[in-house]
Parts: structure tokens; C-alpha cells; sequence
């Protein structure tokens, strides 16, 4: 029988190592390990080369995307023990202090935490003190945005004129919050966000060097979803690694990160393009059922529509599309079966659905809503077509750019409409071009002064007939002795309603000036002739609704969307001619 330990003999062997996670085991340790910022790497590395190294540095960018791995590469390509260098040994003392951030030369501050004035002053008097092992004194202050308004003021003398010994690496998410005076002082990087190719890359490298198994499209999920963070894919790909039997697979990943497979999302953008409402609901309580986010299922509804836009535009997959490779071929086909304008209309609808999920403790009602909305949405007659077959059918043509047709599965239904209003539409005819002379103007201007209201035209009548002063163009010239109607006259808004009275009358646009008439002879005062005016026999003031409703097009449309008159824009054509509503000088005569 085994004897017991003494009480004073410890019983378990030594703690193991414990686990390090793969966005730190794999973390770039040279410039040529910066994935996707090839162009930065350049740079340092040229300034290293020829001895350019500036005292201040700012990195800036997305998480995850190396800002803060750049800068310990840098320290250590200035410290390391085998001399100045663009490929630090990453052996040495030096090197592997930096690493772990133990270096007593290069300082990791972190701005959000350390951001007061006292912090500050504290690196002030410390900057004059060499280094104690190492070429350079480094500091590199992470989320320097955090940094308060006092303590960027106290930083800015050292910042601009710091001892040779000292280098600033500073690194932020938020540039914009940096005052303009310490952005002056810094040579300033921006990080790009990671190709989702390139990290799929890294991360499948990963996977063969940690011996494990993945399938090609798990991986590209989680690239996909990492949205330019390399640091993102690694913290993913390590739970994926916990979560799988010893391979990750797309269904696992899909559960482990809560979003909806993307057979799922073909299956409801088929539905949609079908007009199925139906099966769009019934879609959606599989969604439902699998309790899967509504947010999440939104999110991914607008990549998805976003990728149909842009494959519609350029008729190329966007090359960060979120779909994989072996549903390409479903993708396209499904692209062609929708116009641009409803793509178009369709992140539209997605977006607000999107907006009122932040707003409601029903989001499953809400993405219902919205879907179903996007249903019927591809059943909508387009705009351009409705306005081609109004133009066909008589009315003035309009200045437009051409718009592709594309034919949706609703053909007949919006052909069947279309005839119903060509054969409710007259022909109208189009004023012909009038020729500018004395008499044209004579017959015309009684029309106007009649048009614009009893106190504007008695004013304008002084003047007698206008004078032409070019292509539709008339000024009126007051007599001297009409001073104030020439002030009142000239005010802008009623010179804009004479042209506007003028214009609808003769269908063409004109300009009016308003002038004070230039006599030759002081003693010549000339009266204007009198304008005759034929009295407008009084007739019955018309209801522009009922007008509208006895118009048979009006009625055929209010027949088929059962829909009411709730306004009458002024100048409509079921108006009476002798009505007035958009020129009376209701204000003036108040």
C-alpha cells in the first residue's frame, strides 16, 4: 500500500503552461509578415535603410489590422542587439522583450487609461533620460485619441522637438479625434482593412501548421465575417478550433457565429423574386424556429442585395461578395431576374427594416414587414415605364435618359394596365412656337394683366404695352410720373408672376424686366394708351375635385387602387380655364 505524503510535501506536480491564443502565437514578427500593408512596410523600411526614421509616427485604421504589431517591429528594427536593421533577429534580449512588451526602453503606454495631464508631464520629464540598454527611448501610446485635451497641449513642445535618443509611435482607431496640431508633428499611416482572400489565406496556413482540418468554406466564413480584421479571423478561427470534433465545417461555424446559412438567403431572395409572399413567410419561420437573430438575418439580407446591385451594374461578383464559390452560378441567374430600379427600391426597403429593429421589441413582425414588402415590390410597374406609354399616347415629350427594359414576372398584368390608360389619354396638342412682334405682344398682354390679379394689373396697365428687348425677353417701362408702381412692380415675386402668367399663356419661357422709362424731352410727358380689355362673362366658380372626378382617367385609377383626390395641384388640366387658383393676388389685395 502506497505510504501518504507528508503534510509538508506538495501533492500535485507543477501547473502546465498555460494556452496562448493564436492572434498572439501568430503574430507578424517582421515587416514582411504584415499582411495587406505592403505599402507601409515599404516606407519603414526605406526610412530604416537610408537613415530617415522620423521622431513621430501615427498609425491609424481599423482594429485588428497590425497597427500596433507595426510599431513593436519597428522598435525592435531600431533596438535590436545586432544593430539597426529592416529584419530584426527577433532572438535577441531586446527583440524578445519587445515582443512581450518587458522592455524597459520601449514603453507600451495605453492612452486610454493613462490619458490626464499628469501622465503626460510624467513622459515629458522622462524623455530627457537616455536609454538604459537600447539605441532609442520608444514610446508607443495605443489609442492615442483617448489622450485628453490638456495632455495633447502638454505634449505638443516635446512632440515637436524631442531629444535624438527619443522616438512617438502612436496608434488610434479614431483619427478624427486628434487635434490638428499633433497630427502636423506625426508622419501619418493609414492601415487598410484586410482583403478577405488574404486573411482566408493566412488563416488556412494556421490551420495546416496547428495540424487540423477545415473545410475551404468555413474558412472563407470566417474571413468574411471578420470584416477586415485579421485579428478578428484568428479570435474566430480559435473558437471554431474549440468548437469543432478536429475539423470546423460551414454548419459549425454557422452556428457557432448565429448566422443564417446562405442557401437559406438564396432561398428567400427566390422567393422574393418569385412575388412568393407565402413562401417568404414560411421561410421565415424556419428562421424563426432555428432562433436565429432577426438583426443578423437583415444584416446579411443587405450584402446579399448589395452583391445582386452590384453584379447588376457592372455584371461582374463584387470580389468581397459573401458567397461562396460553388454558389456563383445560382447567384448569377438569380442577379438577371431583377432590375436595377428594384434592387435599388429594395435596399431601401431593407435599411429602414433595419432602422425600426432598434426601435421595437417585435423584430420578427418587423422583418416580415419588410420582406413581404420586397415581395411585391418586383410586381410594381417602373416608373419609366409607365412614362414612355403617357408620351406614346400624346402627351409633350420629355428630356430623359434612356433606362433599359427588363421584363418581370408580372408582363401581362402590367401590360393590361398600361392599354386601360392609353385608351383613357387624349391626344394634346403642343403650342406651336410663337413668333415675337408688336401685335403678337398686343393680342397676348391683356391675357396677362387679366391672369396676374386686379391691383398687379392695374399697376402694370400704366405702362401701356411692354417693349421687346430679344428672344423672349419684354421690359416695362414705367413713366416717370409712376414712381411708386415702378417700386411696387419691382419687387421679384411679382415680377416672377407676371413671367409666370406670361409662360403659361404662351407655353414658352420669358424674361421681364422692370424699368423706369427714359424720356428725351423734360416737358414731353407721355401718356400710355389705354389696354382694352373685353369683360369675361361671370361663370360659376367650379369644384377642381368634382372637376377631377368626372375626368374618365381619374376615375379609371381610382377604380383600380381604390384611391381618393386628396390634393389638386394648381394648373392641373381638369381645372376651368378661367380659374386662377395659382396667379390670384389674394396677398396683395389683403
Amino acid at each position: 500500500m502506497a505510504k501518504a505524503a507528508p503534510k509538508n510535501q506538495a501533492t500535485s506536480t507543477a501547473p502546465q503552461e498555460g494556452y496562448t491564443v493564436l492572434a498572439r502565437r501568430y503574430r507578424p514578427g517582421g515587416f514582411s509578415d504584415l499582411i495587406g500593408q505592403e505599402a507601409i512596410s515599404q516606407v519603414l523600411t526605406n526610412a530604416i535603410k537610408h537613415n530617415r526614421v522620423a521622431h513621430a509616427y501615427l498609425f491609424t485604421g481599423a482594429r485588428g489590422v497590425g497597427k500596433t504589431s507595426a510599431a513593436r517591429i519597428l522598435a525592435k528594427a531600431l533596438n535590436c542587439e545586432k544593430g539597426a536593421s529592416i529584419t530584426p533577429c527577433g532572438v535577441c534580449s531586446i527583440c524578445t522583450a519587445i515582443a512581450t512588451g518587458e522592455d524597459v526602453d520601449v514603453l507600451e503606454i495605453d492612452g486610454a487609461s493613462n490619458r490626464g495631464i499628469d501622465e503626460v508631464r510624467e513622459i515629458r520629464n522622462n524623455v530627457q533620460y537616455r536609454p538604459s540598454r537600447s539605441r532609442y527611448k520608444i514610446y508607443i501610446i495605443d489609442e492615442v485619441h483617448m489622450l485628453t485635451g490638456p495632455a495633447f497641449n502638454a505634449l505638443l513642445k516635446t512632440l515637436e522637438e524631442p531629444p535624438a535618443h527619443v522616438k512617438f509611435i502612436f496608434a488610434t482607431t479614431e483619427v478624427q479625434k486628434i487635434p490638428i496640431t499633433i497630427l502636423s508633428r506625426c508622419q501619418r499611416f493609414d492601415f487598410s482593412s484586410i482583403g478577405t482572400k488574404q486573411i482566408a489565406a493566412h488563416l488556412q496556413e494556421i490551420t495546416i501548421k496547428e495540424g487540423l482540418e477545415a473545410e475551404p468554406e468555413a474558412i472563407e466564413l470566417i474571413a468574411r465575417r471578420a470584416g477586415g480584421s485579421m485579428r478578428d479571423a484568428q479570435s474566430l478561427l480559435d473558437q471554431a478550433l474549440s468548437f469543432s470534433n478536429g475539423k470546423i465545417t460551414r454548419d459549425e461555424v454557422h452556428r457557432l457565429i448565429g448566422a443564417v446559412d446562405e442557401n437559406h438567403i438564396m432561398d428567400l431572395a427566390e422567393a422574393i423574386l418569385t412575388g412568393e409572399s407565402s413562401k417568404v413567410l414560411e421561410l421565415m419561420d424556419q428562421t424563426n424556429s432555428k432562433g436565429l437573430q432577426m438583426g443578423e438575418l437583415i444584416e446579411q439580407m443587405i450584402s446579399y442585395w448589395r452583391d445582386l446591385m452590384i453584379y447588376a451594374s457592372s455584371n461582374q461578383i463584387p470580389v468581397d461578395a459573401g458567397i461562396a464559390t460553388s454558389q456563383h452560378e445560382r447567384f448569377k441567374k438569380m442577379a438577371k431576374g431583377f432590375s436595377l430600379d428594384t434592387l435599388l427600391a429594395g435596399l431601401d426597403i431593407l435599411s429602414l427594416t433595419k432602422i425600426r429593429l432598434n426601435a421595437t421589441n417585435q423584430p420578427r413582425i418587423m422583418v416580415e414587414f419588410g420582406l413581404v414588402r420586397l415581395s411585391i415590390l418586383v410586381n410594381l410597374i417602373p416608373l419609366q415605364q409607365i412614362l414612355q406609354h403617357l408620351q406614346a399616347s400624346g402627351l409633350p415629350a420629355l428630356t430623359q435618359t434612356p433606362v433599359k427594359q427588363i421584363t418581370t414576372p408580372s408582363e401581362g398584368l402590367k401590360k393590361k394596365f398600361l392599354s386601360e390608360i392609353d385608351s383613357l389619354i387624349e391626344p394634346t396638342a403642343v403650342s406651336s412656337e410663337i413668333q415675337l412682334s408688336s401685335e403678337t405682344i398686343s393680342s397676348i398682354w391683356p391675357q396677362v394683366i387679366d391672369a396676374i390679379g386686379p391691383m398687379l394689373g392695374n399697376e402694370v396697365k400704366k405702362t401701356g404695352l411692354p417693349a421687346i428687348s430679344g428672344p423672349n425677353a419684354l421690359v416695362i417701362e414705367f413713366p416717370r410720373q409712376y414712381n411708386q408702381a415702378l417700386e411696387y412692380c419691382s419687387d421679384p415675386a411679382r415680377i416672377m408672376r407676371i413671367q409666370n402668367a406670361l409662360n403659361k399663356i404662351t407655353g414658352q419661357n420669358w424674361l421681364i424686366r422692370v424699368t423706369s422709362k427714359v424720356i428725351t424731352d423734360p416737358n414731353e410727358i407721355v401718356e400710355p394708351a389705354p389696354i382694352e380689355i373685353e369683360p369675361v362673362a361671370s361663370k360659376p366658380k367650379v369644384n377642381p375635385k368634382d372637376a377631377a372626378e368626372k375626368e374618365p382617367i381619374v376615375q379609371r385609377v381610382i377604380e383600380l387602387f381604390n384611391a381618393q383626390i386628396v390634393r389638386i395641384d394648381a394648373g392641373f388640366g381638369v381645372l376651368p380655364p378661367d380659374s386662377k387658383t395659382s396667379l390670384d393676388d389674394d396677398n396683395d389685395e389683403a
